[in-house]
């Protein structure tokens, strides 16, 4: 087997997601053989560091002995059961530590195969115990303006992708977008909480929740904005009766500097969804938490008809619970959180140099996420493609959001490894002029 021939055969066959297929015509695939720790190989030995964590999933490297051993173990145990009417242990201590970890209050855990479902999950979750309290009217949704929580329906509904909704205009649900703080100053956070209030003073009694991405919105550029914002946005809820989801699908597990995004603003949210990060990249697995209250509102005979209705077939699937405790192990075990402030720190003073490019417009950094956002491009010279192609001719995967270069490594990548991924950035973007 060899690069070519595993490219032909996948075009007769595949349609890869988030990609324009004709691209393909003149952009190579990079087929890939094995991966280990930050290191991706393809089948005539090129290896390429995952700068982005194939899409933001992995944790502590590809191929990590642990979680290996981890899921090899269980394999030969229990690899699946109908979580209906049964369970079993890997569901259910992973469970246990989820309801430890995350912020207080959360108490219940539903599961479903990836980040788009849960929020499917909240969503339901949400406007079904506004339902079970007598409130019929509660059925729109609230979220920020730039966001993004996923592409089926009532994910992409609450999203604010432009052209994913004025492509599926049609199918989606009702949803209003209020401003996402504009920056990372704290008079931002106030000024966006100011206009949410304002939105909850008149409709209020038609709004099921707010749904939003702590600190950081992925999708949409990597945009940042203060904690602050979350503090005030809980309290606003609370007095309005407006439930909180916070989908922390990305930013969850530690790429914030905290182990969840709510924990820099100490809050609780109503619903919190995580998935990613969860099984350390290697599993399809997601998670809604919420509290005992709102479980308490389904919880009835079965001739009254308040239970919830949501179900997915491979839920909380043990192959991809033992390596989601395989990785809650790691973390426990290796402090990886005081590790990461320390890899964070580096990162940051990596970045510094990139403010004195002409073509860069800002610099920003929450944790384990780096951004330099470049100026100065129209969206049809397509720079990130440029940056992504002289990134991959130098060994690093670098795949920027337009004009956002990004650096979301797994937390395992050391000083030079870096340097490295970093310094090609650089070098790539000062190309572009």
């Amino acid at each position: 087997m060899n690069n070519e021939e595993l490219k032909n055969r996948d075009l007769d066959v595949l349609w890869h997601p988030c990609t324009q297929m004709k691209d393909h015509e003149t952009l190579p695939l990079i087929p890939i053989k094995k991966a280990h720790g930050v290191y991706l190989e393809d089948f005539e030995g090129n290896k390429y560091i995952d700068a982005i964590s194939s899409w933001w999933v992995n944790m502590f490297g590809h191929t990590n002995s642990y979680i290996n051993e981890k899921i090899k173990e269980q394999l030969d145990t229990l690899e699946h059961v109908i979580l209906a009417g049964f369970t079993h242990e890997q569901v259910v201590r992973l469970s246990e530590r989820l309801v430890k970890l995350t912020p207080k209050g959360l108490d219940k855990c539903f599961y479903s195969d990836n980040g788009s479902s849960a929020v499917e999950v909240a969503l339901k979750m949400s406007y079904h115990a506004h339902l079970n309290d007598g409130k019929k009217n509660k059925s729109i949704f609230v979220s920020l303006t730039n966001s993004y929580h996923g592409e089926t329906i009532g994910a992409l509904s609450v999203g604010d992708v432009e052209l994913y909704k004025d492509t599926y205009k049609p199918l989606l649900l009702k949803t209003i977008q209020t401003a996402v703080p504009k920056d990372m100053s704290i008079e931002s956070a106030k000024s966006a909480a100011r206009e949410f209030e304002e939105l909850c003073k008149t409709r209020a009694d038609e709004i099921s929740a707010i749904i939003l991405e702590p600190l950081i919105q992925g999708a949409g550029y990597m945009h940042m904005y203060h904690g602050e914002f979350l503090v005030l946005v809980r309290e606003i809820c609370t007095k309005y009766n407006v439930h909180l989801i916070a989908d922390e699908v990305m930013v969850g597990f530690g790429r914030t500097g905290e182990l969840f995004g709510c924990e820099k603003a100490g809050i609780t949210p109503d619903f919190i969804v995580l998935s990613k990060g969860l099984t350390g990249g290697y599993l399809p697995l997601s998670v809604v938490l919420t509290s005992n209250e709102i479980y308490a509102k389904f919880y009835c005979d079965y001739n009254e008809h308040k239970a919830f209705l949501h179900s997915h077939s491979y839920t909380g699937n043990a192959l991809a619970c033992s390596a989601a405790n395989a990785t809650l192990d790691i973390f426990e075990n290796d402090d990886i959180i005081e590790k990461n402030r320390v890899i964070a720190n580096y990162m940051g003073e990596k970045l510094q140099k990139f403010k004195e490019l002409d073509n860069v417009a800002e610099v920003r950094q929450t944790g384990m996420i780096c951004v330099v956002e470049l100026k100065g491009y129209s969206p049809e010279q397509r720079i990130g493609l440029k940056v992504y192609q002289h990134g991959l001719k130098n060994g690093v995967l670098l795949r920027p959001l337009g004009h956002i270069v990004y650096f979301m490594p797994p937390y395992i990548i050391t000083n030079e490894e870096i340097d490295k991924m970093m310094d090609t950035a650089y070098e790539a973007i000062t190309l572009l002029n």
